[in-house]
């Protein structure tokens, strides 16, 4: 027969209570994503059941379900409490409610803690219909988070800036953020090295308040491969301190290139900021603007952690994208091209008691994702290493970006180089400035993308264009001079001798700035060159010694 633990006990065996005994060697980390049954765990927002043009719409059938779950959750919160026996009066009042029906506890005015801890949820659950195995192997998100999740869109009236739904506005937002001040808090502000202006909060100094705060600029990985990374956070540093941001100057402060969706320099980043918590006794806050890639550095932590035990575990193979199995690869936390995909704040567990807080991105004024619809951002929005292209511009010639913006050499100016780094999906196209508004016209959402189709339709919608002069004193044939933004797309290099008379023309609003030059000494030798046809990369040959294509410009 089978040696029982009773048998092992009649030996002389007992049962080790703290096998470990007072090896205080640090665990590894366990990162838990902490979920409410009466919130999506997706975006934050609570469920409701009523309207579904509304955030946080589940069917009823579903709502009924995750009801009778936050009870089970209330049971075991009080129990976890009546461990301590540290109850408060709203805890005691909470007991009743939970077990008002049936129970141990009922027609009781005062707990009873040995009864509480003896309570078997699984007996509750079954009182309620309840399967706490099968639910434990679903995920209920919102309508919003699922066609967000499956088909990257969302209705306008559950898109932040394109709606007046209250529970998406940005004082909502704001109205979150504000007390993380108040408390002591490391705060990782991300932004986008490719919307660099565009990215960077406003609001961080009120945000941050005396906390440190590690700046992570994101999408470091499409960078072209020749950028030093003490460069660019050098030059991030400075372009900080010239916009006025303060916080990064706050005891604790860094700046570190990341991204998140690779995972590049994450690992570095996150132990400085638990050493921080660590010190201050205090959690971890994400901030940043809208669609800067906090969500999918919030994943990418969670995913981690499976990624590590799936390659520990010899005895299963990796498991394929299969129509069966879809949602195994869902992300836990709802991330899209679409900017303000989280609503609330979104708690993951780090351990030792700290937590790291996804919260709400802001929209930044000026930016022209907020034009875009969901299709168009995935366009503009980079997904893979940016491949920049140069242009040799005379006066009297232009490049259109796309249907979105417009840069052309005026006057007396000389020939300049303009190097572009945006998406490489983006079209651009060289023509005369007297012809550049018929081409516009006639191509928009066809040959010249974005917009995308309807052209003519999308064209009126964006609206009409403003126009910004600008005068740039060259640094010769070596270096560039300096980066011109554009929101929400990317930046332009411009290099040359002499005085470059430059006129950008951008629909009305939308941001554009001058800057020092991102890669000042990198032009020629990562650019692709344009031959009048197709664009084409300097170099003949890749690293694995194929003949190079063209970069698919117009």
């Amino acid at each position: 027969r089978e040696v029982t633990s009773g048998d092992l006990r009649k030996l002389g065996y007992k049962h080790e209570e703290n096998p470990f005994g007072n090896d205080e060697t640090p665990r590894k980390e366990q990162f838990k994503l902490i979920t409410d049954a009466m919130q999506c765990p997706a975006c934050g927002v609570d469920f409701q059941c009523t309207n579904s043009t509304r955030p946080g719409y589940i069917p009823p059938e579903k709502h009924e379900i995750q009801v009778k779950l936050s009870k089970i959750e209330e049971m075991q919160k009080l129990q976890d409490k009546a461990e301590s026996t540290e109850w408060s009066t709203d805890d005691e009042i909470e007991w009743l409610i939970q077990t008002s029906d049936s129970g141990p506890m009922e027609g009781t005015e005062t707990p009873d803690f040995d009864a509480i801890k003896n309570i078997e949820v699984n007996e509750e659950a079954e009182k309620l219909g309840l399967d706490l195995i099968s639910l434990s192997q679903k995920k209920i998100i919102c309508k919003r988070c699922h066609h967000l999740q499956n088909f990257g869109t969302v209705e306008e009236s559950l898109r932040p800036g394109w709606t007046e739904e209250p529970l998406l506005s940005q004082a909502k937002f704001r109205d979150l953020l504000r007390p993380i001040r108040e408390k002591p808090a490391v705060i990782i502000a991300i932004v986008d090295l490719f919307d660099f202006s565009g990215s960077v909060l406003p609001e961080l100094d009120a945000i941050a308040g005396e906390n440190p705060v590690i700046l992570a600029a994101n999408k470091a990985d499409l960078l072209p491969s020749q950028m030093g990374q003490q460069r660019a956070e050098n030059w991030v540093r400075r372009e900080l301190e010239y916009m006025g941001v303060q916080s990064i100057a706050n005891i604790g402060g860094a700046v570190r290139l990341i991204s998140s969706k690779t995972g590049f320099g994450i690992e570095n980043m996150m132990k400085k900021a638990r050493k921080l918590a660590d010190e201050m006794d205090g959690d971890i806050y994400v901030v940043g603007s809208a669609n800067a890639g906090k969500s999918t550095l919030l994943n990418y932590i969670l995913e981690r952690e499976t990624r590590i035990m799936q390659k520990n575990d010899k005895s299963k193979g990796r498991m394929k994208r299969r129509a069966g199995n879809a949602n195994a690869f869902k992300s836990a936390v709802t991330a899209s091209p679409l900017p303000g995909t989280t609503l609330k704040f979104i708690k993951v567990e780090i351990g030792d008691g700290r937590s790291l807080y996804d919260t709400p991105g802001l929209l930044t004024e000026g930016t022209l994702t907020q034009l875009l619809t969901p299709e168009e951002l995935k366009v503009v929005v980079p997904n893979k290493q940016v491949e920049p292209i140069t242009f040799r511009i005379a006066s009297g010639k232009c490049v259109l970006v796309g249907g979105l913006a417009k840069i052309e050499v005026c006057g007396d100016s000389k020939p300049f180089m303009f190097t572009f780094f945006v998406a490489n999906n983006i079209k651009l196209h060289v023509t005369d400035v007297s012809k550049a508004d018929g081409y516009i016209a006639k191509h928009a959402g066809g040959m010249l993308t974005p917009p995308l189709e309807p052209g003519p339709e999308r064209m009126e919608q964006i609206g009409e264009f403003e126009s910004h002069d600008i005068d740039i004193e060259g640094n010769g044939w070596k270096e560039a001079a300096a980066d011109i933004t554009l929101r929400g797309l990317g930046w332009v290099s411009v290099t040359g001798p002499g005085t470059a008379n430059v006129r950008v023309s951008v629909p009305k609003g939308i941001g554009i700035s001058v800057r020092p030059p991102l890669m000042p000494f990198d032009v020629w030798s990562v650019a692709s060159k344009y031959t009048g046809g197709r664009a084409v990369r300097k170099g003949g040959k890749t690293k694995s010694g194929k003949s190079r294509k063209g970069v698919g410009r117009n």
